[in-house]
């Protein structure tokens, strides 16, 4: 059995680090003029990759090394040079003193998600028939992304922009195959893996409102699970909305939850 520890949060937080940081890979690979720019500072993953994109932010900040004042200083004055604000993904694990530092220099939480985990296994139940999942190619990126942006931003309009964009860079990134889900031929699921040393992260999926509820989303998770097998994985992962109807139904297909993470940002600067 998997036990939640440090051990398996450094595995995790480190995976979902890397998923950020190929985003502002991709980004300046294909646009050379963009600021998009990562760094490592203190263990933590650092990544710029816009103003108001929710990938810009730092990851696994206290769980590799403890952070200092020194720096937190490089880390605030990466994010304010650049115009943004300064926000870090922070697991429990990363200890009491790293969350008083953070409280001393005037930081707030403001969301909290429930990181989940379990076994890399062959499903044991066939898709229905009539619904087919593949990995997409270069040339379907548009497809992959209106069809991702058109479920996530059902949910969250204020993400539209920065969804649709997301979804061309999330095909062309390094190690994360996209999966589109079809029933009777109709494209109307979209789903992300990204694969990280051992670790399987389920991310990016989204069903079209009127395709609900017919068995995609189990169809893409069989799915990206088999890639998972293939490709050497032990260890899947997903992310959602602390007690939202995404961890319900993650925690239907076997997840726990590894802990309770918390996003805080800097106030005042």
């Amino acid at each position: 059995m998997l036990f939640a520890n440090l051990e398996l949060a450094k595995r995790l937080e480190a995976a979902e680090a890397y998923s950020c940081e190929q985003f502002a890979v991709a980004r300046k690979r294909m646009f050379p003029e963009s600021t998009s720019e990562w760094m490592k500072c203190a263990g933590a993953t650092v990544v710029f990759d816009g103003i108001d994109a929710p990938t810009t932010q730092t990851f696994g900040l206290g769980l590799f090394e403890e952070p200092t004042p020194i720096a937190l200083d490089q880390i605030e004055q990466f994010f304010l040079n650049r115009g943004a604000e300064v926000m870090h993904e922070v697991s429990p694990f990363a200890g009491i003193a790293t969350l008083d530092l953070l409280c001393s220099r005037g930081y707030r939480p403001f969301e909290i998600s429930s990181v989940l985990y379990r076994a890399v296994k062959p499903p044991a139940e066939a898709d229905a028939p009539h619904i087919s999942v593949r990995i997409v190619g270069l040339d379907e990126a548009q497809l992959w992304s209106d069809i991702n942006a058109r479920g996530w931003t059902h949910e969250h309009p204020e993400f539209e922009d920065f969804v649709r964009a997301a979804g061309v860079m999330l095909v062309v990134r390094e190690g994360s195959p996209c999966f589109l889900a079809e029933i009777d031929g109709t494209a109307g699921a979209a789903g992300a893996l990204i694969v990280h040393e051992g670790v399987a992260l389920f991310g990016g999926a989204a069903t079209v409102p009127e395709l609900r509820r017919r068995g995609l989303q189990a169809a893409l998770l069989n799915e990206r699970m088999h890639y998972a097998v293939d490709h050497g994985c032990d260890l899947a992962m997903m992310v959602a909305e602390a007690g939202s109807n995404s961890q319900r139904n993650a925690e239907r297909k076997g997840f726990r939850v590894a802990y309770t993470r918390m996003k805080w940002k800097l106030i005042g600067h």
